[in-house]
């Protein structure tokens, strides 16, 4: 089933599989666990599965949200089987099984204001002014961190779209600098590059070209690199990257510093620009959002704080001077 495995998972963008690879590898650990044969599955075995998801023996529960997508992956899993494996796999032992309700309105992602932004900003500003006088490869790193923060905040980037960007992706169209990159369900976008943007980038690039001996244009492999003691270019993944948005979060004394992701700078990029007045047709198509209705979860969000009559309320009691009104 490894060849269907790696068929199935080719169908989906860069962060998606790693994600739903995650998700099959849990799931074939436990039937080896439980000494079940994944072709022969029955939907009382993953309704079993399903219970321990969300009652783990040890650690926190995860989300609804975490197991209706471990449990949608599955399912994706095993329909593409029974298309595929001339009869191997019969049935999908999933599509039986009631997930748990997910309210799409609701998001554990912690939001940012346009200052916290900025703060956060100025801290890998702060981070890269510190490392110029460090070592090349802290130095490097340093901008790299830069440049990515950036990116994921004027563009409102996936982090794992960000990260899966090569060299090759940064383009030139109608006058303007642009970035090319394949969004999810692989369908492939291009977005301006802000002048915000490529002031970091072109900072980092000249600083890994003088680090690797040649011109910036002659770089080649991931945009966001590692650089190894040896001079080797690996990726950036995302823990390090979720490492790198809390660390200078907690810099820039941000309020839950340790609970901000890089989705945090997504959610913040729907939410001002939809405070700046940017249409929403606009901000679905730079988020690329197939629905409109995904874009819109992000301004629910942003009104339920701002229309929560408690401010009004709040005001309201502030300013009365007279502690004993007459009535």
């Amino acid at each position: 089933m490894a060849a269907l495995t790696a068929a199935w998972l080719a169908d989906y963008a860069v962060h998606t599989q790693r994600a739903y690879f995650r998700d099959l590898a849990d799931f074939l650990a436990w039937c080896q666990r439980e000494r079940l044969d994944p072709r022969t599955v029955r939907p009382v075995d993953v309704g079993r599965y399903r219970v321990e998801l969300a009652q783990p023996a040890t650690g926190p529960a995860p989300t609804a949200a975490s197991v209706h997508r471990r449990l949608a992956a599955l399912s994706s899993w095993y329909q593409y089987l029974v298309a595929n494996s001339d009869g191997e796999v019969v049935t999908n032992p999933v599509s039986g099984v009631r997930r748990p309700k997910v309210d799409r309105d609701a998001s554990t992602t912690v939001g940012l204001s346009t200052e916290e932004v900025r703060d956060l900003l100025r801290a890998a500003d702060r981070n890269a002014q510190e490392a110029a006088d460090q070592s090349p490869r802290r130095r490097l790193a340093a901008l790299r961190d830069r440049a990515l923060l950036r990116l994921l905040a004027d563009l409102g980037l996936r982090v794992g779209e960000a990260l899966a960007l090569e060299l090759t992706a940064l383009s030139y169209n109608r006058g303007r600098r642009t970035l090319r990159y394949f969004g999810k369900g692989g369908k492939q976008r291009e977005r301006p590059l802000s002048p915000h943007v490529l002031e970091a980038l072109d900072e980092y690039l000249a600083a890994r070209a003088e680090r690797g001996k040649c011109r910036p244009d002659e770089l080649t492999g991931p945009l966001f690199a590692t650089s190894g003691r040896d001079g080797t270019v690996g990726r950036l993944d995302e823990p390090a990257a979720f490492r790198l948005i809390r660390r200078l979060a907690v810099a820039a004394a941000l309020p839950s510093a340790r609970r901000l992701s890089p989705h945090s700078l997504r959610h913040a990029f729907a939410t001002n620009a939809r405070e700046l007045g940017v249409p929403l047709e606009d901000v679905q198509d730079a988020m690329g959002h197939a629905d409109t209705r995904t874009t819109r979860r992000y301004d629910r969000a942003r009104h339920a704080l701002h229309r929560d009559p408690a401010l009004k309320l709040g005001d309201l009691y502030a300013d009365r001077d007279d502690p004993h009104p007459p009535g």
